[in-house]
């Protein structure tokens, strides 16, 4: 897809400064086995922290280095990694991905209340500027697994809410914003309980601009992706967060190819 794979190579080549140190750690003696030591630590923890949030290290890395990715097929992404820019015909176009996180099932709500969401989201429709494009990947998932995830997420969220809580000025929206968060951990778990299988969704939504140059492609895309993103979060009721380095490389790539496994697809995006 693209020249680099993004931060698994900033992760390997952190794991491969770790395994050297270690060497070097054994091999020499006195302040050589200490600098060796020292060499193997950094370079794992920073493999570790490569592997755990490269999404938010690497585009800093590239911001700060001014590193531009390139791919075989004339992609481009600029050093914030937030959009992928591609010209043709004269113009430049430039796409972004958000994320979308959904706190309610259909399953789960009345008729009348499917009705209403499907009013809600036709309004959120109609008031869409630019084409854009909500993707859906669906699977199911192991109902072991998936209750050891619900519980402790559960757990999370009624341990938000009850600090939110106990805080001497507390802030209204957040409690609403917890107290919601524990419900559909409850909700689902219940679900779990009565035998009913867990569905899994991947949701991610891209919209793409033009411009007569890179600058005002990238800059129109920005903009519309941050209207976008207050549309849909208003009118649905659900969290759109943009996504940058590999998170939206990964979407880029399932645009053309889509994981072919439960498994992969949940390893892809933990």
């Amino acid at each position: 897809m693209v020249a680099t794979a993004g931060s698994k190579n900033y992760m390997f080549a952190s794991i491969f400064v770790g395994v050297l140190g270690a060497l070097f750690a054994f091999m020499g003696g006195g302040i050589f086995g200490l600098i060796g030591g020292i060499i193997a630590f950094m370079g794992s923890v920073m493999g570790v922290l490569f592997w755990k949030y490269g999404y938010i290290i690497v585009p800093l890395i590239t911001q700060r280095t001014k590193i531009i990715m390139m791919s075989d097929e004339g992609f481009e992404i600029p050093p914030s990694q937030d959009v992928i820019v591609k010209s043709g015909n004269g113009v430049f176009y430039a796409s972004a991905f958000m994320g979308i996180k959904i706190f309610e099932s259909a399953a789960e709500k009345t008729g009348e209340e499917n009705i209403a969401y499907s009013q809600f989201f036709e309004r959120a429709i109609s008031n869409l500027k630019y084409v854009t494009k909500i993707a859906y990947m669906l699977y199911v998932e192991d109902v072991g697994e998936k209750r050891k995830m619900i519980e402790t997420k559960r757990a999370e969220a009624q341990l938000r809410l009850a600090r939110e809580r106990d805080k001497a000025q507390a802030d209204v929206l957040k409690i609403d914003k917890y107290e919601r968060e524990a419900a559909v951990w409850d909700s689902q778990l219940t679900r779990l309980i009565k035998g009913v299988k867990p569905m899994g969704i991947i949701a991610y939504a891209q919209t793409t601009a033009v411009g007569m140059s890179k600058d005002a492609a990238i800059a129109a895309v920005r903009s519309q992706s941050n209207e976008l993103r207050t549309v849909l979060a208003n009118a649905l009721n659900i969290e759109v967060v943009k996504l940058s380095g590999d998170e939206m490389l990964k979407c880029f790539e399932w645009e053309r190819f889509f994981p072919t496994s439960p498994q992969e697809l949940e390893e892809s995006v933990i």
